[in-house]
């Protein structure tokens, strides 16, 4: 039998870490996400500066360590096939968090469907930064829709993305790169230039997942023609580089309005309305993206694999050619 070819150890990981994350999500203690936040956390406290240069310093420390850790993983398991596969998968069980993102917007949808406005305010803080105090069925209806399609690129797209560009260190390294931002990216007097570097790193590694995302939502979308015509239109008008991408697709594909007045605490925000012609959100339709996420993770999941294998093959015949190149001379 033949061993298992580098670009078919990653499949094989990055199935089984998928796989994972179907069946257990993710861990409710111990998820090394979480304690890569606690250390970068404590970084932070010595670190912190009000100038960008101390940010980009913060930055590069924090996501250089996890890549160069990814890195050295990989180089100690060597030509061990099965190994490079076992952290593959557990990589991808890592950064990947699409079952729970459905399930926390299924239990939003549940407690709004029973009538209990208050428990789904309570849980919608879960799933996305807005206060939730203000807001009525259809409202947060709305941020449930809104959170799953930014959150599908974010949370499964983006990293498979750069799996497929970079292995291991790819997923990983992703991770790092968009927890900071969820940290110390957002807009506040602390963090306005310190957090400038991870805010801007984040926009430039979402952007091939953003927009792979809507492509695959297109793909996956009940009316593919609406779901392209939206996301054409209206996937620029979002403030956010990246995030206009997944939800005016995902507007099209669900077949809702999205957009128009968001508030995270004293902060708010009138963001452009994606899909304007379209109906407005109901709790039904919570379920609905729920289901569209789930394939366009199942679709990213098999242009990851594939990616991979291309990016494999391309740099392998790169190498071999040089090779042969410095041998003739």
């Amino acid at each position: 039998m033949r061993p298992l070819t580098r670009a078919a150890a990653f499949a094989l990981g990055a199935v089984a870490g998928h796989l994972a994350d179907a069946r257990f999500a993710d861990p409710r203690r111990g998820h090394p996400v979480a304690a890569f936040g606690s250390a970068a956390g404590r970084l932070e406290k010595t670190l912190w500066r009000d100038d960008r240069a101390a940010g980009t310093a913060y930055t590069a420390l924090c996501v250089g360590t996890v890549a160069a850790g990814a890195v050295a993983a990989e180089r100690a398991l060597g030509r061990r096939p099965l190994g490079r596969a076992a952290l593959t998968a557990a990589a991808t069980w890592t950064v990947l968090g699409g079952t729970s993102l459905t399930r926390e917007a299924r239990t939003i949808g549940r407690s709004l469907a029973a009538g209990d406005l208050t428990a789904a305010r309570e849980r919608l803080p879960h799933l996305c930064g807005r206060d939730p105090s203000a807001l009525d069925e259809q409202q947060i209806a709305r941020a449930v829709v809104e959170s799953v399609a930014e959150n599908t690129a974010d949370a499964v797209v983006n990293a498979l993305v750069w799996g497929a560009l970079a292995g291991t260190p790819g997923l990983l390294a992703f991770r790092a790169v968009n927890t900071l931002d969820a940290m110390v990216g957002h807009r506040s007097p602390r963090y306005a230039r310190f957090g400038w570097a991870s805010a801007r790193l984040d926009d430039v590694a979402g952007w091939p997942g953003a927009r792979l995302t809507a492509l695959l939502t297109v793909a996956a979308a009940p009316e593919p023609r609406t779901a392209w015509r939206i996301w054409r239109r209206d996937g620029s008008a979002h403030p956010s580089p990246n995030a206009g991408q997944a939800e005016s697709a995902f507007a099209g594909a669900v077949g809702v309005r999205l957009g128009g007045t968001l508030a995270y605490g004293e902060r708010v925000e009138h963001r452009p309305v994606l899909g304007g012609e379209l109906r407005p959100v109901t709790v039904d339709d919570i379920e609905r993206a729920c289901r569209l996420s789930r394939r366009v993770g199942l679709l990213a999941l098999g242009t990851a694999v594939a990616g991979h294998a291309a990016v494999r093959a391309a740099t392998g015949s790169r190498t071999v050619l040089g090779r042969k190149k410095r041998r003739s001379a």
